[in-house]
């Protein structure tokens, strides 16, 4: 970008002198990445996109049962490339290796198999080891499985003479001698002494799916692993999804093959046939399958919770009506099928699924979660649902309910009853009573736990909005440090290092009394008398925010090298984004996606415009991936004389594409909402395109397709209006896939920024706007 100093109106020239470096430096030529000649305090995509210098690597560690001691899996020094599985006591501190990686040695190989993930038997004389993961949809849930018996050191490959990769989701039983697992859609067990295999279910359709989920119950309930053992481990109990009659849609691959390839999956768009789904029991000896008698058509309703009922003879079910507005929690009778109602949650919007249901010791209560009195609590229900003890009383949400200590009566808990974009720890009493908070009160930021089976002991997680995690062992109840188990020195240092300030969170008045909660990164150099172009980051649908005070990796940094530049970023929650501020506030956008939320983003936009004289309002740009493209799209289309200037990443133009689950939980059916479809949907107000719009699809997104981009982009033409598009071949919703992807995304970012929203004083508005 040509830049001439008589633009540069009240904008300091050690900034803009920093800005042309860094745009040097960002345009990711081999003279920025010699390192005697980087600027460590200035960011450049190549720094955070190919160096991986800020990388985190998040500490891992999972308790062993009955035992105050967890394991992580570190760097073999034999084989550096592989990892041993250590054990770490939380009384001594002592560390030992629990699993050498040169015990998983394959016969014939040389090299130990890399593990993915692993488990143990109940007294730990075997291990289960999931290694060649393979991604199916959002997650790596296909590979291979492998069991090593620890007390002769035989390593054994599971699943019989089938193809690499093939298999999923595999369980060890209650009593270590047998591993359940799916494969072609069906479960199988297979014996570990004689290693003989059986298969529990049978079909040959490729419509009937056992023991795992179909695309949407996967995308929508993260439903993945789809069946669990019995206590007794005699039997199990599945999902059976059928997605016949269910229109299919094409993913086509035109880059790895002479001609293209195509693969077509189930999905159910708003308004169209679902899939049916039943849950069944299976014997393991008799292979006979008992089908729980849950009423109500299959095709109109969701099971997307099932577990035992902390016996082997009942499940208990939740199942949600179609528009999701009612969730029945059933016991089932494994024996006969038959079901009887435990509790209703019913709302005027929607109501949540959640795994926050543990048992009691005695098996006669669980907890529960419900917004019946308008805030998100933990409920102590009784077996047959006659008897519910609200145990958090107050105006204020249970994020995530956590622990349970019957010895002493406790339920843990995170909350941030004063601030939306915290979250600590706190406990309560079984009767409601003495709630008090454990995370120290000079703590800020986001703070997790994992509780030892004792709760003698937690591995604490916490960051902030400009550091990442560090994680602790701590002591309960004192929540007293024993000792650091990760700092990410490394990171930290380079952060440090880093031209910055610290980014401001605030609360911005849009009227009528709302508040939304946001956060302000400036320039390290700020000038409160400068003009500055302000990009806003954008998500603004119910399925999660942005205004959190937590390390936001390398989307954080890009923001930050933004800032460097001389932008200023800002980002809001507006009504019906996942924040802890009531039930009120999230569910106030039923049936007005992509309407009410735009409007509370314009009004945010407005207000910090009015409040902070250093922004200019002939410079602001928006951005948003996913939900937040959509309202990038809402933004530049609805509000023209607001936003210059949006970048709009895999979004959804036209609602009535989207999936049944999420988008009629939200909106309800189509034809009980029309206008509401309508007025949600950014493609029916291309046509007042005014700004600049930078569209960035995946051609395979499985989730948000390309083909709504190309329906918007034959409106945008229609209508005579320019535009900007980048399509990236044969990748998914998270355009990351393949060789430089994800460098070359934020480099065609920070380029069309550069170009449209400069970093320069405009009085007039920008002339493409106007043609």
């Amino acid at each position: 970008m040509q830049m001439r100093s008589s633009n540069l109106v009240n904008f300091p020239v050690t900034q803009a002198l920093k800005f042309i470096m860094t745009l040097t430096l960002a345009s990711g030529s081999g003279f920025a990445e010699e390192s005697d000649k980087i600027d460590r305090s200035q960011l450049t995509i190549d720094r955070i996109y190919k160096s991986k210098e800020f990388d985190s690597k998040p500490y891992s560690a999972r308790w062993l049962e009955e035992e105050s001691a967890f394991t992580t899996l570190v760097p073999s020094e034999e084989y550096k490339e592989r990892k041993d599985i250590l054990r770490h006591d939380a009384l001594t501190g002592k560390t030992e290796i629990m699993v050498a990686a040169s015990k998983l040695i394959p016969p014939g190989e040389s090299l130990p198999l890399k593990i993915n993930d692993y488990a143990w038997s109940k007294d730990r004389s075997k291990l289960l080891v999931y290694t060649n993961s393979k991604r199916v949809w959002r997650k790596n849930t296909r590979g291979d499985y492998w069991i090593l018996d620890l007390t002769s050191n035989q390593l054994q490959k599971l699943g019989g003479d089938g193809k690499p990769a093939t298999m999923m989701f595999a369980k060890l039983s209650p009593n270590g001698q047998e591993v359940a697992y799916v494969r072609n859609r069906n479960i199988y067990v297979q014996n570990l002494f004689d290693h003989s295999i059986r298969c529990l279910t049978q079909t040959a359709s490729d419509d009937v799916i056992n023991g795992t989920a179909d695309w949407v119950y996967e995308e929508e309930f993260q439903l993945r692993a789809g069946f669990h053992w019995s206590p007794d481990g005699t039997k199990i109990a599945y999902w059976q999804i059928n997605t016949t009659g269910v229109n299919k849609f094409p993913i086509v691959n035109n880059t790895d093959t002479l001609y293209p390839e195509v693969v077509w999956f189930a999905y159910p768009k708003t308004g169209q046939q679902n899939p049916s789904c039943r849950i069944g029991v299976v014997n393991c000896l008799s292979g006979k399958t008992t089908w729980m008698n849950v009423p109500g058509n299959p095709r109109d309703h969701y099971i997307p919770r099932m577990q035992w009922a902390a016996n082997s003879n009942e499940l208990l079910i939740q199942q949600l009506n179609r528009i999701q507005n009612c969730n029945q929690l059933f016991l089932a009778d494994h024996f006969s099928g038959d079901v009887k109602p435990v509790l209703t949650e019913k709302d005027k919007a929607w109501v949540d699924i959640h795994d926050e249901l543990y048992w009691l010791a005695d098996g006669d209560r669980f907890t529960w979660i419900s917004e019946r009195d308008g805030w998100r609590h933990a409920y102590l229900v009784s077996r047959s649902g006659d008897k519910i003890c609200l145990l958090t009383p107050g105006n204020f949400d249970v994020i995530k309910l956590l622990h349970t200590d019957e010895e002493n009566g406790l339920v843990y808990f995170i909350a941030s009853p004063a601030n939306a974009t915290q979250r600590f720890l706190y406990r309560v009493r079984f009767d409601g009573s003495g709630m008090e908070r454990v995370t120290p009160e000079n703590e800020t930021g986001i703070h997790d736990y994992k509780f030892s089976k004792d709760t003698a002991w937690a591995i604490h997680s916490k960051s902030t909005f400009d550091q990442p995690t560090t994680t602790e062992l701590i002591s309960v109840p004192d929540h007293q440090s024993q000792r650091i188990l990760n700092e990410e020195k490394e990171v930290q240092e380079r952060l440090s290092q880093l031209s910055r300030i610290p980014t401001e969170f605030f609360r911005v008045e849009t009227g009528d009394g709302i508040q939304l909660d946001g956060w302000c990164i400036k320039p390290p150099d700020f000038d409160p008398s400068g003009k500055y172009p302000l990009l806003v980051h954008v998500y603004g649908e119910p399925a999660g925010s942005t205004v959190i005070d937590r390390w936001g990796g390398n989307n954080y940094l890009w923001h930050l090298m933004l800032a460097q530049q001389g932008y200023v970023v800002m980002s809001f929650d507006n009504r019906g984004t996942k924040v802890p501020r009531g039930r009120e506030w999230r569910k106030s956008v039923y049936r007005k996606i992509g309407i009410l939320p735009p409007q509370d983003q314009a009004a945010a936009v407005r207000a910090v415009l009015k409040e902070r004289p250093y922004l200019d309002s002939d410079r602001v740009g928006i951005w948003g991936w996913s939900g937040g493209g959509s309202s990038s799209l809402h933004a530049i289309f609805k509000y023209p004389e607001l936003y210059s200037t949006a970048i709009a990443i895999a979004p959804v133009p036209n609602q009535r594409y989207y999936d049944t689950i999420y988008q009629e939980r939200y909106m309800g059916l189509p034809g009980s909402n029309v206008d509401g479809y309508r007025e949600g949907s950014p493609i029916n107000f291309a046509k007042q395109l005014e700004g600049n719009l930078l569209l960035i699809h995946g051609t395979a997104d499985d989730n948000c397709h390309y083909q709504t981009v190309e329906l918007l982009i034959d409106e945008l033409v229609a209508h005579n209006k320019q535009f900007d598009l980048m399509a990236y071949p044969n990748r998914t919703h998270a355009v990351k896939e393949r060789k430089n992807t994800s460098r070359h995304l934020r480099q065609l970012m920070t380029r069309y920024l550069n170009q449209h929203l400069p970093v320069q004083t405009n009085h007039q508005k920008q002339v493409t706007r106007k043609e």
